[in-house]
């Protein structure tokens, strides 16, 4: 009987199989830019490059980034979750199939004398071994929704960990160069301290020979105290910067106190990545594995609505085992003691005080939120690519302008000590020149800082990087 059964059962499940309630994912028509300007670059560009922090030049950097790769906690939890996503996903998708189940038991008791039929004995002692086969047939596509669901799932926690992976490794890049600023301000700092600290000397000597008047002695005094106040500050955010880019490492409290940030190249030294290709094709930012996440979320949210209007229709599951049931352990699985069974149920609300139509409304509202995250995902996307461009160039201008002023006021201290020490103007001409050439050191830092931290923006807002095809 049970075989006879089964075919059937198959056969009604595969002529509905093609049925499934909820709507089918499509992709949000999304306005968007053909190109950045003419001539736009092949859209078969890649987007990401695996390793764009090598550009720089810097082998410090590198094996830093490597460490944090491999070892940041952050990174260790988005891998975890995309663990846990495969095997929800693997959940799922053996639910379509049937379920295949061994039991095994053994009863023994005593019946009552009143209740016992006659004859019966007293005592009985039952063996039973069954298999179990059952099967919920997929008639209205609710397995199949969440089977989609489940690995929409699956495949945003691998786009996370690899947009997870992308903001780590940036971070770790501008927190080094930010590391390096200061290592170089600290060095132009205790430069500068040495520098005042001499003329402070000096001027002592000619004050207390006669040649000058206090006020240059103590205007003297002045800078080479403000200069050596700067040089505790500028040490105090090193070691706060170190300590940051430890913890981004993925280092142990004991390697925190322990071991140091090893130094690679200076900041003036670091290579700048190639031009960003003119005319970057839009579609660049659609592979930014944040949008791809974000994308795949909504598709989960669109398999979760069939999912709940498949509540409006019947569950039907089907049963069949076939064992053996005996009263002595050696005749088990003869053939008289075997036993079988087929059951076939049906289950559908009737009336749930609108539970139902409320699953379905809470799951277009999540569908709704998806949609809405998902564009505004592409929207900031943009932004920062926008504003990424725009600090890219701007930077550079400013990187210009302050060498310009660098040299310029260097040339300026030149003729302001020589005029001094001529006799052809005051000190005070000195001290001035003085603080304009050393905030003007400070500011070159900065400059520079902030164009390598604009390439890194920009490498961040496409994805990781891009790669000019030699046909562009």
């Amino acid at each position: 009987m049970l075989k006879k059964c089964l075919p059937i059962a198959v056969a009604v499940a595969l002529a509905l199989s093609a049925c499934a309630v909820g709507p089918d994912y499509q992709r949000p028509a999304v306005e968007l830019p053909q190109g950045w300007q003419a001539g736009a670059v092949a859209a078969t560009t890649p987007a990401v490059s695996p390793t764009w922090w090598r550009a720089y030049g810097d082998p410090v950097l590198d094996q830093l980034v490597d460490e944090a790769l491999a070892n940041n906690r952050n990174l260790a939890s988005a891998a975890a979750k995309v663990d846990e996503a495969r095997a929800q996903a693997g959940i799922a998708r053996s639910s379509l199939l049937p379920q295949l189940s061994a039991t095994a038991g053994y009863q023994k008791g005593r019946s009552a004398t009143d209740l016992r039929t006659p004859g019966a004995p007293a005592v009985t002692d039952v063996r039973s071994a069954n298999g179990l086969l059952s099967w919920e047939l997929d008639l209205w596509g609710k397995l199949r929704r969440a089977n989609e669901a489940a690995y929409a799932g699956y495949l945003s926690s691998q786009y996370a960990e690899e947009a997870a992976r992308l903001s780590i490794s940036a971070t770790v890049a501008q927190t080094y160069f930010q590391l390096r600023a200061f290592d170089a301000q600290l060095e132009i700092t205790r430069q500068t301290l040495v520098s005042r600290e001499e003329s402070l000397r000096l001027n002592q000597r000619r004050f207390q020979g006669g040649v000058t008047s206090e006020l240059d002695y103590r205007q003297a005094e002045a800078e080479a105290a403000s200069a050596r106040a700067q040089v505790p500050l500028l040490e105090q955010s090193v070691r706060q910067t170190e300590n940051a880019l430890g913890v981004l490492l993925g280092r142990s409290p004991r390697a925190l106190v322990d071991a140091k940030v090893k130094r690679g190249k200076a900041l003036e030294n670091m290579a700048l990545p190639p031009a960003i290709p003119t005319g970057l094709p839009s579609d660049l930012l659609t592979r930014r594995a944040d949008l791809r996440a974000a994308e795949q979320q909504l598709k989960a949210a669109n398999a979760n609505i069939g999912i709940a209007r498949a509540a409006y229709f019947p569950s039907i599951g089907l049963t069949g085992a076939l064992g053996s049931q005996s009263l002595a352990l050696d005749t088990l699985f003869n053939g008289p003691n075997r036993t079988w069974n087929f059951a076939a149920n049906l289950a559908m609300p009737i009336f749930d005080w609108g539970k139902t139509g409320y699953g379905v409304d809470a799951a277009n509202a999540r569908q709704k939120q998806a949609l809405a995250g998902y564009e505004l995902a592409i929207q900031n996307a943009f932004g920062e690519t926008l504003n990424a461009l725009s600090l890219t160039g701007t930077s550079a201008a400013r990187q210009a302008a302050q060498l310009t002023q660098y040299k310029a006021l260097q040339e300026a201290l030149r003729l302001a000590r020589l005029r001094y020490d001529n006799g052809y103007s005051s000190y005070l001409e000195v001290l001035d020149a003085e603080r304009g050439f050393y905030q003007a050191e400070l500011q070159l830092v900065d400059a520079r800082l902030s164009q390598l931290q604009a390439s890194i923006d920009l490498f961040k807002a496409v994805g990781g990087g891009w790669q000019v095809s030699p046909a562009s």
